[in-house]
């Protein structure tokens, strides 16, 4: 049997606060073959996660601990969705139906949730990562994942500096 007990989200939180990416995984599910794909995300507020889709499956989010924002977008950027997940708030979890723009943001230090989809694990193609958002790494990154912070349903993405 599997615990995600306070030692476990402890471990998490430190290893997201290493992390150049400010965030880690703890994978539930033994084999990336698995029919259901179960993992347990740690993530800082500044992490940055580029908007993307999974073509083939839905993605379920429940929140453990903290607090993060979750985006919707249409094909163009335009924010279709804004859900604030709170481990102590009104919404807990959501899924995201398959081929749907998405993104998160964590709004608190320590913030962990539990991501279920569909297996076999696939990697994310190039093709499904948004256009219209920069890529990891990428200097106007930070600016991006600020800009989830305050866009409200409807807005559409900054233009940045190239």
């Amino acid at each position: 049997m599997k615990m995600l007990d306070r030692t476990l989200l402890a471990s998490l939180h430190s290893r997201a606060l290493a992390s150049p990416r400010l965030r880690t995984h703890y994978n539930l599910h033994a084999s990336h073959q698995e029919s259901v794909q179960r993992m347990c995300m740690a993530m800082e507020p500044g992490t940055y996660v580029r908007p993307h889709r999974h073509p083939n499956t839905w993605e379920l989010l429940l929140i453990i601990q903290g607090e993060m924002l979750v985006l919707g977008f249409d094909e163009h950027g335009s924010v279709l969705a804004r859900t604030r997940l709170a481990a102590s708030g009104e919404v807990a979890g959501v899924e995201s139906p398959a081929g749907s723009w998405h993104a998160v943001a964590s709004l608190s230090p320590a913030t962990v949730v539990l991501e279920v989809k569909c297996g076999p694990y696939l990697p994310t193609f190039e093709r499904d990562y948004a256009s219209w958002a920069p890529p990891e790494g990428h200097a106007n990154a930070s600016a991006f994942e600020r800009w989830y912070l305050g866009v409200q349903v409807g807005g559409k993405p900054p233009t940045l500096p190239a």
